[in-house]
């Protein structure tokens, strides 16, 4: 029986020129026939083959369920990129669906929730939160007075307009906590006949407000005026001349129990269309 004829291999390092710096080996198999086999392999440094591939693999992937979901909706890869970049809905059919919005309200002038009829103004009233948010007078979508305008003060905040034109012809704050209450009878006793006058209060309106200062109001169509107190919130349009009551005023009074913040109660809000009055005969 004839020998066996042992095996021998021979091992050199061969380096190869790779960005991950791997070393390949070349083996070289001997046998005892004339010819021999050469095997290579190679051994990357610590494993960094390993990212690249899931790369391929990641990609790979993503390919697959992009053709599978064109599939899917019947159509190109188009469609499937618009579906993810656009935010579009598309059923099994590949039929799209209409996107199911909340019908957004409209706001008008002054942000009312209706416009106002024709020759009619459009005003919003906001007293001024305890003391610290000022109050906001609007008309029409011109702000008045406001903090953002640096014209609102403690006590009463007030805007004259024209009832005829709609023009604004004076702002002004009045302080009644420790103001002097002969700067507000001067404001109001010449007011010409038709002159709008628009009032919300801040902090305190009423600690300095006297008998003629609440008939002066009274006068102007108020009917909560005479009850008016230490830091009540007051909101008020009325108008020199006017035959009857404004339908145009709120007050929240100050009370303890239910105050809505510390001393103070809850800031009034209060918006609607006010008429033109006709322009006065010659």
């Amino acid at each position: 029986m004839p020998l066996s004829v042992f095996t021998v291999y021979t091992l050199r390092p061969e380096p190869t020129l790779s960005l991950t710096h791997n070393f390949c080996y070349q083996l070289n198999k001997k046998t005892h026939s004339k010819a021999g086999a050469l095997f290579r392999f190679c051994r990357p440094a610590n494993m960094r083959l390993a990212g690249p591939l899931r790369a391929v693999v990641v990609v790979l992937l993503i390919g697959l369920t992009w053709l599978l979901a064109s599939s899917i909706l019947g159509g190109d890869g188009h469609s499937v990129v618009k579906m993810f970049f656009s935010g579009e809905h598309f059923t099994l059919s590949g039929a799209q669906e209409e996107p199911t919005l909340e019908p957004r309200q409209r706001k008008y002038k002054c942000g009312l929730s209706a416009p106002c009829p024709p020759k009619h103004l459009a005003f919003r009233l906001v007293s001024g939160a305890a003391n610290v948010i000022g109050p906001k007078v609007c008309l029409e979508d011109k702000m008045l007075i406001s903090s953002v305008k640096n014209n609102v003060g403690r006590g009463l905040n007030i805007a004259l307009v024209n009832g005829v034109t709609g023009e604004l012809l004076e702002t002004k704050a009045f302080d009644m906590w420790e103001g002097d209450v002969t700067l507000l009878l001067k404001f109001l006793r010449p007011l010409h006949e038709g002159t709008l006058v628009l009032v919300a209060s801040f902090d305190d309106p009423a600690t300095k407000m006297n008998d003629e200062a609440r008939r002066l109001f009274e006068e102007l169509g108020s009917t909560a005026v005479k009850e008016l107190a230490f830091r009540d919130s007051w909101v008020f349009v009325g108008a020199k001349g006017i035959e009857n009551k404004s339908p145009f005023e709120q007050r929240m009074k100050n009370n303890k129990a239910s105050n809505k913040y510390e001393g103070w109660p809850e800031s009034l809000e209060m918006d609607g269309c006010i008429p033109l009055r006709a322009p006065l005969e010659s």
